[in-house]
């Protein structure tokens, strides 16, 4: 087991990142902002959505095998029922570090992507944000992590 501030650390310093379930219709869509987010930090992201073709102004690919150059970390922000999908395809494709969003409620986190993806060598952090962590965060997220992590919402080891 590892600590979810150096699983978010390891993370986070990958600087090609796929975000899933990202939406042409950003209103309301946690996965659009995180995407948004981690773009104005700089990272390279690209957006998955096999329902659209762009989104947020960029080009939007289908599935992770799709991305030119592939990617080094996921982050999953679809429904729960999809994730182990995705977990499955970021086994075929190497991808060791995905991260599935969580605050409140279910987010996109599952319990059967999360033993898949353990069993499979990959760093599984199954809730949270990682824009509650630097070099994403903001003074929010922030204060989010520390009542999620006070309110035992956050693991501290994944």
């Amino acid at each position: 087991m590892v600590t979810i501030k150096q699983a978010a650390s390891d993370f986070l310093a990958k600087k090609r990142i796929a975000v899933t379930g990202v939406s042409r219709n950003p209103q309301g869509h946690g996965s659009n902002g995180m995407y948004q987010r981690l773009r104005e930090r700089g990272y390279q992201v690209f957006a998955i959505n096999p329902h659209a073709d762009r989104v947020e102004g960029d080009q939007c690919y289908r599935d992770l095998a799709s991305v030119p150059g592939g990617v080094e970390a996921v982050l999953i922000g679809t429904r729960p029922e999809t994730a182990e999908q995705t977990m499955r395809e970021c086994a075929e494709l190497g991808i060791r570090h995905v991260w599935m969003h969580r605050l409140h409620g279910t987010g996109s986190v599952s319990a059967a992507a999360t033993e898949y993806g353990r069993k499979h060598g990959i760093t599984v952090i199954d809730g949270g944000c990682p824009l509650m962590f630097d070099p994403a965060a903001d003074g929010m997220h922030k204060a989010l992590c520390r009542v999620a992590t006070w309110t035992r919402k956050l693991l501290k080891e994944v």
